[in-house]
């Protein structure tokens, strides 16, 4: 019988600390709408119980030794990650495949994560720059599964039993839509038996696969259109809605996110001018062409920033700033300035070259952290079957040109592509 296979990537590093991700290729975009918030219910509720472990026993079992063990969701994915001294990395892998695949759901201990979940939800409501975020997404892709809300609501989570967690674990928790991620002071072949002893001891019909062979791609249940920055549809992303939304929250200044969908992941070469504009416009450096004239010229908003984001079948673009009320349409006649200019002419070389090696170096100290190398590994596995290493976005962003950042800006930068949701 023929095994199912666990991609498997290590990162070797001299730290006496050990890093463990498991990624699981299912998260908001997967579920029934009239269960929203499952995926995320799902991963607190991984920390419940399985039927040799309380959760008491699973909370203390790593920090008994120093150690952490923790979990997110997203809208493609479900994350348990550990940290731990090397010594204790057998540990770490038998507790994390222990609860993906032997999980239970008690009823008890669901009815007060339950409760703890309403109460994070109230907390993010709370947040008025958060809460942004998530409706602007949630009404950018309505009618589509990457509309819904990560964390759902009390009416389509109130319903949800032990018996639909475990048939939702049941579908989704196998090592053929699982990556396993570790890094750490090993020899590969040390650290590669203990995964795939732990692999087979709590799944006897897997094995770990580390050549990253190509994996087919999720289907793309879109209608895709995109534009050539003259009104003509070239490429295949989700168009998106568009709307221009402002929404009275009694607030003292007005948060604004302005924004359309963009590139998706397999889409490299894009992805990466994109990355590389959105760094120049409103990257974390304070001379980012935003901050520039928006806080230091103007003195305007307090932060602003850009950021793209990409999905397996569609990506995101957008710009947030808070400001002022009365400052509001000055602000955004100041954005579409910046987004003129890349759209009016050609970089030039010595702006384009000096863009390049701001972003390498951002990425480069961003990514000395062997648990944020393995985060990365293991995201980039499970969408594509392969490892996106650091020298690889690099090389991406090195080979961007002057005509693809024009080519690109005028794609993106249309005003009739553009959406915006103000909370004011």
């Amino acid at each position: 019988m023929k095994k199912e296979s666990l991609l498997f990537a290590f990162t070797k590093t001299k730290s006496p600390v050990a890093y463990c991700i498991l990624s699981i290729g299912m998260g908001t975009r997967d579920e029934d709408p009239k269960y929203n918030g499952l995926a995320h219910l799902t991963e607190h509720m991984l920390f419940k119980g399985t039927p040799k472990r309380s959760s008491v026993n699973i909370s203390s079992t790593l920090e008994k030794v120093g150690g952490d063990l923790n979990a997110y969701t997203t809208k493609e994915r479900i994350v348990l990650y550990s940290t731990t001294l090397k010594e204790d990395v057998k540990k770490a892998v038998s507790l994390i495949f222990e609860l993906a695949f032997t999980s239970i759901f008690p009823e008890d201990e669901l009815k007060k994560e339950k409760e703890v979940v309403y109460d994070e939800i109230i907390t993010y409501q709370d947040s008025p720059s958060e809460l942004l975020f998530d409706t602007f997404e949630a009404d950018l892709f309505e009618g589509t599964p990457l509309g819904y809300s990560i964390l759902g609501d009390k009416k389509t989570l109130e319903p949800i039993t032990p018996g639909i967690l475990a048939k939702n674990l049941k579908k989704y928790f196998v090592p053929g839509n699982m990556t396993f991620a570790v890094a750490g002071n090993f020899e590969e072949e040390q650290i590669r038996d203990i995964v795939s002893k732990e692999l087979d001891k709590w799944y006897p019909e897997a094995r770990l696969n580390g050549s990253y062979g190509k994996v087919p791609m999720t289907s793309r249940p879109f209608a895709h259109k995109s534009y050539d920055g003259k009104g003509e549809h070239k490429l295949t992303f989700l168009e998106g809605k568009k709307f221009d939304k402002c929404v009275d929250k009694k607030l003292r200044q007005a948060h604004c996110v302005v924004g359309c969908t963009a590139y998706p992941y397999y889409e490299r070469k894009k992805k990466a001018a994109l990355s590389l504009i959105s760094n120049m416009l409103g990257g974390p450096a304070s001379n980012s062409r935003l901050s520039l004239s928006l806080r230091e010229k103007h003195a305007l908003v307090y932060h602003i920033d850009a950021s793209c984001v990409s999905y397996k079948d569609t990506g995101l673009f957008c710009i947030y700033f808070g400001c002022d009320k009365k400052y509001l349409d000055k602000c955004m006649k100041l954005m579409w300035k910046e987004l003129d200019k890349f759209t009016a002419e050609a970089l030039t070389p010595r702006v384009l070259s000096a863009a390049k090696k701001q972003m390498i170096g951002q990425l480069a100290i961003a990514s000395d952290n062997a648990e944020a190398q393995s985060l990365t590994i293991g995201k980039s596995m499970l969408l594509t079957g392969d490892v996106t290493s650091l020298e690889r976005i690099r090389k991406d962003i090195e080979d961007v040109t002057a005509d693809q950042i024009l080519e690109v800006s005028r794609e993106i930068f249309q005003k009739n592509r553009m959406s915006r949701l103000v909370f004011y």
